[in-house]
């Protein structure tokens, strides 16, 4: 089985995209697999200032120290009326990188006084597949919704608890099928698929 490396340590992230993978006969051949699972693979600082410029940073350095074709995505949430934030720093906005529930916590003591109304945000993602001979492709995926204050749901990580769909529903409210339905990282995986398929496929 061949082997693609999700450059993350976040095991939510590699179930998604293996979920995913599995619906496409031409990847079934893949072992999709996180740094996590690797010894030796360098932690990479996220120095860029958007979404691409993460993942850029990232696929390269995990596929140049792998000599594996790697995946990786930045993705992060921007409300509206906070202008870009927290954007490309939605993992650490509190401070403590991954420290899901400060993030959450400091988000909404900050957007306390906007009116429920103004609390329109969407969930954006780019992800970059770098092959070991450098081939590099980009894909962008992204969701619409809205905060809500109070946290929803047990099925999620980050701010799917407070990120609210047009149905009502919460992103941690979905099952894990219907999240990578409609889910910016949902979204850009798709979108990656025949670049998969061209340069993976069986």
């Amino acid at each position: 089985m061949d082997r693609l490396v999700l450059a993350t340590r976040n095991q939510g992230k590699v179930k998604e995209l293996r979920q995913l993978l599995a619906e496409v006969p031409d990847l079934a051949h893949l072992e999709v697999i996180g740094v996590g699972d690797l010894q030796g693979v360098p932690e990479v600082a996220e120095t860029g200032v958007t979404f691409e410029e993460n993942s850029r940073l990232k696929s390269a350095a995990v596929a140049s120290s792998t000599k594996l074709p790697v995946i990786a995505d930045d993705s992060g949430l921007t409300v509206d009326v906070l202008g870009a934030a927290p954007g490309v720093w939605s993992a650490m906005w509190s401070g403590r990188s991954g420290d899901d529930q400060a993030n959450i916590d400091l988000l909404l003591a900050q957007l306390a006084e906007v009116d429920e109304e103004r609390l329109t945000a969407h969930f954006s993602s780019t992800v970059v597949l770098t092959m070991p001979d450098g081939t590099e492709r980009v894909r962008a995926g992204r969701v619409e919704g809205r905060l809500t204050r109070t946290q929803r749901g047990a099925n999620g990580f980050g701010y799917d608890p407070i990120f609210e769909l047009p149905d009502g529903r919460t992103l941690a409210e979905y099952t894990d099928a219907e999240k990578n339905a409609i889910s910016h990282r949902g979204n850009a995986f798709r979108a990656l698929i025949p670049d998969l398929v061209d340069l993976l496929g069986s």
